[in-house]
């Protein structure tokens, strides 16, 4: 994470932590002896009440956040990748583990395989729903690189396919790259997710994997 983003997303904290300390300050000084209830509230200094209460909109869980829940469980994948557009694919089992983080406000999911002849592979994701920018967003690491991706997705109207627009660096390219996820409902406990990126030689975009999860009962 750069610093860029680090210091805005302290920035926003700590506008959050000044609001709710203006909300809850009381006009009476430590020596009034009026009754507690009958205190005034304040907001933090130029700050309106459609101010806080947009902060407490974008704070608060919704509707695609419920669907984020949905997701948390323990997921059986067959996974297929391709390393280029003309490779041979690689087929491994992999495992997804997911649970719910912050009241509901994220999710973790840790996956686990083991590729043929590089070893075991990990890999930890977080995802939300950002209510101010109307996007799912995620970020992911894993224990083949040092880099992260982070991403942006929509769902579509129907609910059933979240696309997403991944930004990593490119080890062999030298910079960052965009990689599209296409991840779609096949069933109330079964999806699939498709991940399309550029082929760092030629630049034209490849079907980079392929999952097939099912969700244990």
């Amino acid at each position: 994470m750069n610093a860029r983003y680090l210091f805005a997303a302290a920035s926003i904290t700590a506008l959050g932590l000044a609001a709710m300390a203006g909300a809850i300050a009381t006009a009476d000084g430590p020596g009034d002896e009026k009754p507690a209830e009958k205190s005034e509230q304040k907001l933090p200094p130029g700050w309106t009440a459609a101010d806080m209460e947009a902060f407490m909109l974008a704070a608060t869980p919704g509707k695609m956040h419920e669907r984020l829940a949905r997701e948390v469980g323990s997921w059986r994948g067959k996974n297929t990748m391709w390393c280029g557009p003309d490779s041979e694919p690689t087929t491994i089992d992999c495992t997804n583990t997911i649970a719910a983080l912050l009241d509901g406000r994220f999710t973790k999911c840790e996956m686990a395989g083991e590729i043929p002849g590089m070893g075991p592979y990990s890999g930890l994701a977080i995802t939300g729903y950002d209510n101010v920018s109307k996007k799912f967003v995620c970020s992911w690491i894993d224990n083949f690189g040092t880099g992260m991706a982070l991403g942006e997705g929509d769902l579509s109207a129907d609910g059933k396919v979240l696309t997403w627009n991944f930004t990593f660096n490119c080890p062999i390219q030298k910079k960052p790259v965009v990689m599209r996820q296409v991840e779609t409902d096949t069933g109330k406990d079964s999806k699939t997710v498709e991940s399309f990126g550029p082929d760092p030689k030629t630049g034209k975009e490849f079907k980079m994997m392929r999952i097939e999860l099912v969700k244990r009962k």
